[in-house]
């Protein structure tokens, strides 16, 4: 891998912490960011920073009950900019930024809630501004925040023995007022697309390692790419614009990290460029090609899909354990804000992301 005109990943403002943390996420239209996490008592930790002279400034501490484990701003419109949180005695709480105080909060899951993904704000105008969550109860549950229960809950079947840990959601293809897909993705490999509009599992497979992050490179388009991450070091590539009733979507499986791949995270401003979060500390950029043609026929006339191919544009480690938080700032190319396992938040550049 050539690396000389390749973007650079620059370490710009890092800061030590005295818990652990699980996420970070840039506040829309503003150059605060805000990190959750667990602190060694247990209790939750929700704090807000700002760039002051190059150096990370705390703007607000909030201790809360419990840890918190995941968060989104895709709650509520922009200007609104309420945070949506869930924790470890699966409550999803809907903060005000402000003040740090909640204003919804109801028992998601009946033991700790993983994941959250919201499909409001920025760009995500057809539909309710829904949330979903998923948990280790094995449940993914879709909400409307002007509501106490949930608008659809996708449970596991009640002869399994073993409840399969939710470790990863998605909302995508919210193109029109009708349209909406969850992806969810489990500690047993599975991979589940399940159409709102329809009610109905639209696509389901399994990856072999437990998934641990999967995003769309748009929520707001006709589906196009989906990418998980999973343990074992490998992440996968779906073309989704193609369906055939044998084969599925079309993929394409990559080596990265020598280590769980702990989640992904696409540009705002480019869905063929994403960032996948490493074991090892390290962030990987990637560029997608698509092929000459997205689609052939098999013997029988039907379409599949054909996947493109992956470019490494850089990687760097900036962590000594693995990066669990992430966000690219919506409005600022190339800036990203990151937590890891060692007790470090900082703030990333990444140089030249204009060239692709």
């Amino acid at each position: 891998m050539d690396t000389t005109d390749a973007p650079q990943i620059i370490e710009h403002a890092s800061k030590s912490l005295t818990f652990t943390p699980f996420d970070t996420k840039w506040i829309p239209c503003s150059a605060r960011f805000i990190l959750l996490g667990q602190s060694p008592k247990a209790q939750g930790v929700f704090q807000i920073y700002q760039l002051n002279q190059g150096k990370l400034e705390i703007v607000h501490d909030w201790e809360k009950t419990d840890g918190i484990k995941n968060a989104t701003f895709k709650a509520s419109p922009v200007s609104i900019r309420d945070v949506a949180t869930v924790d470890y005695k699966g409550m999803l709480t809907i903060y005000d930024i402000e003040k740090g105080k909640p204003k919804f909060s109801v028992k998601a899951h009946a033991s700790m809630a993983n994941v959250i993904d919201g499909i409001g704000g920025k760009g995500a105008e057809y539909g309710a501004p829904e949330l979903v969550t998923g948990g280790t109860d094995g449940c993914v549950r879709v909400w409307d925040p002007r509501q106490e229960a949930p608008v659809v809950s996708l449970e596991p079947a009640e002869s399994e023995l073993i409840k399969p840990d939710c470790w990863a959601v998605a909302f995508g293809n919210s193109y029109n007022q009708e349209e909406r897909c969850i992806a969810a993705g489990y500690d047993n490999g599975d991979i589940k697309l399940f159409d709102l509009k329809t009610n109905c599992l639209r696509w389901d497979s399994n990856l072999q390692n437990g998934i641990c992050g999967l995003e769309f490179d748009r929520q707001d388009i006709n589906m196009n790419k989906l990418v998980v991450t999973t343990l074992e070091s490998k992440f996968h590539v779906f073309d989704l614009k193609t369906y055939h009733p044998e084969r599925g979507y079309t993929g394409l499986a990559e080596l990265a990290h020598k280590s769980t791949i702990w989640g992904v995270r696409h540009l705002p401003q480019n869905r063929d460029l994403f960032g996948t979060l490493g074991g090892n500390g390290s962030l990987n950029i990637y560029k997608y090609h698509y092929p000459s043609s997205r689609a052939l026929k098999d013997l029988d006339g039907i379409p599949y899909g054909v996947t493109g191919r992956l470019e490494l544009l850089n990687e760097k480690t900036l962590a000594q354990q693995p990066i669990v938080g992430y966000d690219w700032n919506p409005d600022k190319l190339g800036l990203g804000c990151m937590c890891a396992l060692d007790q470090q938040v900082k703030v990333i550049v990444c140089t030249k992301l204009n060239l692709y």
